[in-house]
């Protein structure tokens, strides 16, 4: 993955935040952005799969990323912790920012920006280890815990937060993959909160669970942007509406529309978001 300064892109639609020089400046809402993105520009050997992406996401909300299969939405989340880098051919141009620090400064240690971006994917991953082991396995290898005490006390807290404790309490030293589907992606949740990272990325993270399952999730996710930056890819509008206060509508790698979930679902100022949100397209 290669990182370069990009020309400003043209864009279709509006919503979208000014350009600026400045990355760690106040958004419109009046408060500083958690995540901050210029220009950003991705391309897949000579296929460009993102055009000019401007967008400030801001601490403790929900920002939901909306928009048809293949129109940029997981390739964009990649980018807010450089998970792209792993992707052979894939070049990324623009500049973002997290909590005010580039992400491409050549000083930077990836595996401590992967920390502080923790991400949830769409398939539960746990370890084939215990569920206790799960959780502890962050903070052992980032040195977050300086005895087993302590240790504990990350991960019953890590899975306090998740949901999870009152069900995994006594399957501590089980395997994790033993859990059912919504509890395996609990346990990958508390697993990525146990490192204290600043911004949590979830790239469907309900689309392989049951309609019980999924509403475990979404009060969950709820309850996790009081102390977290939540950033979800989404096929489901309703989930959207729900759990988000910032929606981002993407369409051919372009970002359409951004604004306040509310105003996105209700009075939609692009044509083509209106038409995607009612169904007309997907």
């Amino acid at each position: 993955m290669q990182l370069a300064n990009s020309e400003n892109a043209a864009k279709d639609g509006v919503g979208m935040p000014e350009k600026t020089g400045n990355l760690t400046t106040e958004s419109k809402a009046g408060r500083t952005p958690m995540v901050v993105a210029r220009d950003v520009d991705v391309f897949y050997g000579d296929k460009q799969a993102l055009f000019g992406i401007d967008m400030d996401i801001l601490p403790n909300e929900v920002t939901a990323l909306i928009g048809p299969s293949g129109c940029g939405k997981s390739t964009f989340l990649r980018c807010l912790n450089r998970m792209n880098d792993v992707i052979e051919g894939c070049r990324v141009e623009g500049r973002i920012s997290v909590d005010g620090q580039d992400i491409f400064d050549r000083a930077l240690d990836v595996v401590h920006l992967r920390a502080r971006v923790g991400m949830v994917f769409q398939k539960p991953n746990p370890f084939p280890k215990s569920v206790f082991d799960n959780v502890a396995y962050g903070p052992k290898i980032h040195g977050l815990s300086s005895s087993k005490d302590e240790l504990e006390e990350i991960v019953m807290t890590s899975l306090e937060k998740a949901g999870l404790i009152e069900e995994v309490k006594d399957r501590l030293h089980q395997p994790g993959t033993g859990l059912s589907g919504g509890q395996q992606q609990r346990l990958c949740i508390a697993r990525a909160i146990a490192i204290q990272p600043e911004v949590i990325l979830m790239d469907e993270p309900c689309s392989a669970l049951d309609p019980i399952a999924t509403a475990k999730i979404e009060e969950l996710i709820d309850e996790l942007r009081e102390n977290y930056t939540i950033v979800i890819v989404t096929h489901n509008m309703q989930q959207a509406a729900r759990v988000s206060q910032r929606t981002a509508f993407f369409h051919l790698g372009k970002l359409l529309e951004f604004g306040d979930t509310d105003q996105i679902f209700t009075n939609p100022s692009v044509e083509r978001t209106r038409d995607y949100i009612t169904g007309r397209f997907g």
